[in-house]
């Protein structure tokens, strides 16, 4: 056999085995694939599961007794609502909702829910999934009529409007998450406010006029740590720095408008800058890697025409590198809209019926909300945390396809 038929045998043979390896390679990443999309689908399916379902209630007051005028108790008036409250509760539990919001400031909707959380009380006496309920709907009616013939059976949807609009509540049946969203917004918008333009400050100085020196290489390097940093470390940080040392400026005392439930600096402002600096180095990271794809042609180009570098970086760099950044501000919001540890180091309230006004005030968010009900030992708690999930997710997915579609918008006029 001659030395060039041996070489071409080797070649073909080195080619099967490359495409052999290539299509075990492709089958693995399709596998992947496959178990990631399976993993995320039984997550989705879970959380639907548990946010829809009939449930079984019952009154422990009756709303007719309370109401002997004949009108229906969501009709009288907040005046009227608030009589009966303070009729039917304790004198330091009535002292207490008109200390943390006067009555008079109050809706009629925000009084006839505190009726209903401590004067009626509607129980749950018994709930169901999704499936269940579809698939053993008489079932589940022969036990209601049978076991609890006072109760009235609903199909709930634990994710509906009365849950989005409505505060907290210690009951499960009148439980929401208005408030939570509130802190949540708060938060987040507190911390873009902080970290983005630090941020791309940061990048553009980096990458646009420091020197490749040895302190830049130390801040560069430590950068890149800081952003593999666990959230619970920054918790830390902003608890020693803004809850602490700013107290005066985080608290609000220092502009006269301290709340006396927040003067010790466990406020909005607090949190929003201790996710702003979790965020920080994300922002500055990606905003470096934007400004890097921006050619170089046309930083020499503005600089040919006489342009300054601050007009070549603003009237080139940025606009080139803008839909970049962009695209790490929405990871930078994915991953602080969902955390959990540094809002715990900070202070968030695990049970809070006053919306946040301002960034001083008193908070919680819906990761906290989240961990509060799932940490319950009443079951019927996990329908309110999976609601308050599919919450989370939409106010996310909502976020991110409002800043796609602005970065994309405007990466086409470029």
């Amino acid at each position: 056999m001659s030395v060039k038929s041996k070489n071409s045998d080797a070649f073909s043979a080195d080619q099967q085995r490359r495409h052999r390896l290539g299509h075990a390679w492709l089958v693995f990443f399709q596998a992947a694939t496959v178990v990631g999309i399976i993993a995320l689908m039984a997550l989705l399916l879970n959380i639907i599961n548990s946010s829809f379902g009939f449930v079984l209630l019952e009154d422990t007051v009756s709303r007719e007794s309370l109401s002997p005028s004949g009108v229906a108790l969501e009709d009288l008036s907040r005046d009227d609502l608030v009589t009966i409250f303070n009729d039917n509760v304790s004198t330091g539990l009535f002292t207490r909702y008109e200390r943390e919001k006067p009555f008079q400031q109050r809706t009629q909707a925000d009084v006839y829910a505190l009726v209903i959380d401590f004067v009626v009380e509607p129980e749950i006496k018994e709930q169901w999934s999704l499936v269940d309920s579809l698939l053993n709907r008489d079932e589940i009616q022969a036990i209601a009529i049978n076991e609890h013939p006072q109760g009235h059976l609903e199909f709930r949807n634990w994710l509906d409007w009365d849950f989005v609009r409505s505060p907290q509540s210690s009951f499960v049946e009148l439980a929401g998450v208005r408030t939570a969203i509130f802190g949540s917004l708060w938060t987040i918008a507190i911390a873009i406010l902080f970290a983005f333009p630090v941020g791309v400050g940061a990048a553009i100085y980096l990458e646009e006029y420091a020197e490749d020196t040895f302190i830049s290489r130390i801040v560069q390097t430590n950068i890149n740590n800081l952003a593999g940093v666990p959230s619970i470390i920054y918790g830390i940080l902003g608890l020693a720095i803004f809850v602490r040392a700013l107290e005066p400026l985080t608290s609000g005392s220092f502009f006269g408008v301290a709340d006396p439930l927040t003067a010790n600096g466990r406020t909005i402002l607090s949190a929003g800058l201790t996710l702003g600096l979790l965020v920080l180095p994300l922002i500055i990271i990606n905003a470096q890697e934007a400004i890097k794809a921006v050619p170089n042609s046309l930083r020499r180009a503005s600089s040919g025409l006489g342009a300054t570098r601050w007009q070549t970086i603003w009237h080139h760099v940025l606009p080139g590198a803008l839909p970049g950044i962009l695209t790490g501000t929405i990871l930078a919001i994915s991953r602080a809209i969902g955390e959990t540890a540094p809002m715990v180091v900070i202070g968030a309230s695990t049970f809070i019926q006053v919306d946040p006004s301002g960034p001083f005030s008193k908070f919680t968010t819906l990761p906290i909300q989240i961990f509060q009900w799932t940490a319950r030992p009443q079951d019927v708690f996990r329908n309110l945390a999976a609601a308050a999930s599919l919450t989370l997710l939409i106010m996310l997915l909502t976020m991110n396809a409002s800043a796609i579609f602005l970065r994309n918008r405007y990466g086409k006029k470029q």
